[in-house]
């Protein structure tokens, strides 16, 4: 075990004792065999036996020879050279196994996987170099220990052994180190390749990142409209851009940094150097393209926003003229100094004119040419028209005015204006102060008598413009329109206007309430006059205002803009938002709460502290009445758009839109009045949403049980209001609250349910076109319902009638499902006119009166004192006796009976 492969001969010396000699006798007899498979032995007894194979100056002297060496310490050098020598073999193999493992080891292709090789080949060559070194410093031992014998011994074989000794050990060490040099060579570059695909590996993530965050940029920036048709929609693409930029500028920066590094890798010999060196030119070219995109666009915008400005410049000095010409009074030019000053008011005019105005309309054109579109064109050419239009008209004023001022003429009676004329400004008002059209191509001339101008004839296609007023906003309009019928375009184009203008003023007002007043609650200076019932009481009193202005002021606001050239298409805007109307219903639902805290806290210093500080004329109510006003009307706009437009493409649109709206105002009444039931143990919730409410008269009949005479005799119906759920139909009793007329609120009191999964109806009864009824559990109970006209009737019917379908539908699709009612029913035999027929509830009790009756259905005679009555016959019901009878005449009769009630 020892010396492996070193062994020749084996010499086995006899002890001397007679127990030692046996002993080993008989160790060597078994074990025999196996000292011959391997080597072979010579057994001897005695040193003199020894001495004939070797030498006695080769043996110690303890085996009687002349070496001065210790036998043990011999074997214990021999054995350490030997293991030293199997250990430098060992570590030589684990190297070879070990560089094979990495030249042979596949490549994964996450990051991931690359860096847990990187950590594991490290640790294990790491291990390696721990194996090395600890065995280079065992060989070093050696070597120092042969060092001290050969200084211990002095003959020289024995130096000859030593020294063949020292060579073997050298030679042992030298070869592990050039082994340890290769090993370190070639694991510097396994490691260096693993490293550098790791790099390449992360840098295609970030370039492929950075490559489709950047594309993602471009089609945002090709998404951005390159041209405007108003001041304003150009204004939101150039804050669109704006941020559009701030983002790229940060992305760009970050693309910046990925080129550097990628330059960094190319400068360290990176082994893909052409693919990285590929990478950096491609995002350099994405970010240079983008650049140049956003750069392109922005000067374009700003140049398209630049010629609005001076277009709508244009316009409004025009409207302003316009206006200035036609509040010239004619009492005033009878007099020289009148008409001077006007005169002078015109100079003033003349002196505020933009530069459009004073230079060649062709000017403006040449100076834009390089962002005209045929958009922009036209508008140039409408605003030019216009311009051109209100300059003849200032001149030819000039003119007259001119004489006037010259030459004094006699007064001239002023010429009142035709009664064909409408001496109301149309909905919605134009005035130069709240809005303009800077397509308007209509001309204008004024039909005024002024002294010195012939009077000219008109044709049909004169144009007027009319000074009007608005009485309720208290401002003053000009209407541009066409003897006699405005023109259906430009009346479209007012409507749009004029619901755009409130649509701002309603947005205005709603973030004026909610930082005047709602904001105000958290600000601690006004703390101490807070009224203690509105603490923590924000939502309740503001419902979910702030929604509903996040709502108008971040997308519906920018849809109604967006149609202001096309009207039309703004029932397509209120179609896309019609989710976003229910906002509406939640509001409604809680303005009952919030009209009840508002009733307690409306005098508070709070309250008045903040209307001071909001400079507001009306209450904070008047401006929480705001969103229900708003509401309704979005429908009379839709209204008159769909009027002058039953020939558009688009009138479907503005019909949806319109039914839309309807819809939705309808859902928040039905939802307003679930809301005030009161006495229902359940969830209102479950039975689903409200389809319908109203109130009836209704009239029930239990037909399993036997119809007294008593219930007979009552005539007059219950008042009940029904609401028609999904599933479900309550019938509520309306009850009004006590308290002062504006604090009194009405609510329902529930009365009983019927599901549903267990109603049919019957369309028509006898004797009144306007009840219908609706039988439960397989007609057990019956209730005649009355409505206030035959419409309200069929609306109600066509819902119920939907519902009960529908359920039919399910239940076919359900095998083995029992079906305990048919769906509906036209007129059959047991039909009949309930009307007489109440229910037991006391307070609806409404006993007999006198008068006469037709009776209803058969009663058969039961007693001597009954009277046989048949369905048709007329009773003339004439007073009630003390014992609770009723005395009546029968047909034509004379003899008085009593009538069992």
């Amino acid at each position: 075990m020892s010396f492996p492969g070193h062994l020749h001969l084996v010499l086995v010396l006899r002890p001397k004792t007679h127990l030692q000699t046996t002993g080993t006798d008989l160790g060597f007899r078994f074990s025999q065999d196996d000292f011959a498979l391997k080597m072979p032995m010579v057994m001897l007894s005695s040193l003199t036996d020894l001495l004939r194979f070797i030498d006695e100056n080769q043996l110690s002297t303890e085996f009687g020879g002349t070496l001065e060496e210790c036998h043990s310490d011999w074997i214990v050098l021999q054995t350490a050279i030997e293991s030293f020598a199997v250990t430098v073999k060992e570590i030589a193999q684990l190297l070879q196994t070990f560089g094979t493992e990495l030249s042979e080891i596949e490549l994964p292709d996450e990051a991931s996987g690359i860096e847990y090789l990187l950590r594991a080949h490290t640790e294990k060559y790491r291990q390696m170099k721990d194996d090395i070194r600890s065995v280079m410093r065992e060989g070093r031992q050696l070597l120092s220990n042969l060092e001290a014998s050969k200084a211990v011994e002095g003959a020289a074989a024995e130096d000859r052994d030593i020294s063949q000794d020292k060579e073997r050990v050298q030679r042992l060490v030298a070869q592990l180190r050039d082994m340890e040099m290769a090993f370190d060579g070639f694991f510097e570059k396994h490691h260096l390749k693993l490293q550098q695909y790791l790099q390449l590996l992360q840098y295609e993530m970030s370039f492929h990142e950075m490559e489709a965050i950047l594309e993602k940029l471009s089609a945002q920036e090709k998404a951005i409209a390159s041209v405007g048709t108003t001041v304003a929609q150009t204004e939101q693409l150039l804050k669109d851009l704006e941020m559009l930029e701030t983002t790229a500028e940060d992305e760009m920066g970050r693309a910046q940094i990925i080129i550097l590094h990628g330059h960094q890798l190319a400068a360290s010999h990176h082994y893909a150097l052409a693919l990285i060196v590929q990478r950096c030119n491609e995002l350099r070219h994405h970010s240079d393209t983008l650049t140049t995109a956003l750069r392109a666009k922005r000067a374009s915008l700003t140049r398209i926003r630049d010629l609005l400005l001076r277009l709508e410049e244009t316009v409004r000095w025009c409207d302003e003229g316009a206006y200035l010409l036609a509040n010239q009074l004619l009492d005033k030019f009878q007099s020289k100094e009148g008409a001077q000053a006007a005169l002078r008011d015109i100079e003033r005019l003349m002196e505020t004119a933009p530069s459009a105005v004073r230079s060649n309309p062709d000017v403006l054109s040449l100076e834009f040419e390089a962002i005209l579109t045929p958009q922009l064109q036209s508008q140039i050419e409408a605003v030019t028209e216009k311009l051109s239009t209100v300059q003849g008209m200032i001149q030819s004023r000039q003119a007259c005015l001119r004489k006037l001022a010259d030459i004094q003429v006699r007064p001239i009676q002023l010429v009142a204006p035709r009664p064909e004329n409408s001496p109301r400004c149309k909905s919605p008002v134009f005035s130069p102060k709240h809005s303009f059209d800077v397509n308007s191509s209509l001309r204008f001339s004024f039909d005024l008598a002024l002294p010195g101008k012939r009077a000219s004839r008109k044709g049909p296609s004169t144009k007027k413009i009319e000074v009007m007023h608005d009485y309720v906003e208290n401002r003053s309009c000009l209407s541009y329109s066409p003897e006699g019928v405005e023109n259906p375009d430009q009346h479209k184009r007012h409507v749009m206007k004029e619901l755009i203008e409130t649509e701002r003023i309603y947005v205005d007002e709603l973030l004026s309430v909610l930082l005047g007043y709602r904001a105000e609650m958290d600000n601690p200076s006004l703390s101490n006059i807070l009224p203690s019932v509105l603490r923590n009481k924000k939502e309740e009193l503001f419902g979910n205002l702030p929604e509903i202005y996040k709502f108008h002021s971040r997308i519906f606001l920018q849809d109604l803009e967006s149609c202001l050239e096309a009207p039309e298409r703004v029932g397509a805007r209120f179609l896309e938002r019609k989710e976003n109307f229910q906002v509406y219903e939640r509001y409604c639902q809680n303005k009952p709460r919030s009209d009840a805290l508002w009733r307690q806290c409306s005098d508070s210093a709070f309250i008045q502290e903040c209307k001071k500080k909001l400079d507001h004329k009306l209450g904070l109510d008047s401006y929480l009445l705001k969103p229900v006003q708003r509401l309704t009307k979005y429908q009379l706009l839709l209204k008159e758009l769909l009027k002058h437009s039953s020939n558009s493409q688009y009138a479907s649109e503005l019909q949806g839109a319109l039914n839309a709206m309807l819809d939705l105002l309808k859902s928040v009444n039905d939802s307003m009045h679930q809301i005030a039931i009161t006495g229902y143990e359940g969830e209102l919730s479950d039975l689903g949403r409200v389809l319908m409410q109203g109130s009836f008269n209704v009239w029930i009949n239990h037909r399993k049980g036997p119809t007294r005479m008593k219930d007979m005799a009552r005539f007059k119906p219950m008042q009940r209001h029904l609401f028609l759920h999904e599933r479900a139909l309550l019938f509520c009793k309306k009850r009004e609250e006590n308290g002062e007329a504006r604090d009194r609120t009405a609510s329902y009191s529930f009365k009983h349910c019927l599901m549903m999964s267990a109603v049919g109806i019957t369309e028509n009864v006898k004797g009144d076109v306007k009840k219908f009824e609706i039988w439960y559990n397989g007609k057990e109970e019956v209730y005649v319902v009355q409505a206030s006209t035959v419409d309200v009737k069929i609306a109600w019917l066509t819902e119920i009638r939907k519902i009960l379908n529908n359920q039919q539908k399910i239940d076919k699709g359900w095998p083995g499902t029992s079906h305990s009612v048919d769906i509906c029913e036209g007129l059959e035999d047991w039909t009949t006119d309930l009307s007489n027929i109440s229910d037991s509830d006391e307070e609806d009790d409404v006993l007999l009166v006198p008068g006469r009756y037709r009776a209803m259905l058969d009663h058969l005679k039961c007693g001597k004192d009954d009277v046989i009555i048949k369905c048709g016959d007329v009773i003339h019901v004439l007073q009630e006796s003390a014992m609770g009878l009723w005395y009546g005449k029968y047909k034509q009769q004379e003899a008085q009976r009593q009538l069992s009630t």
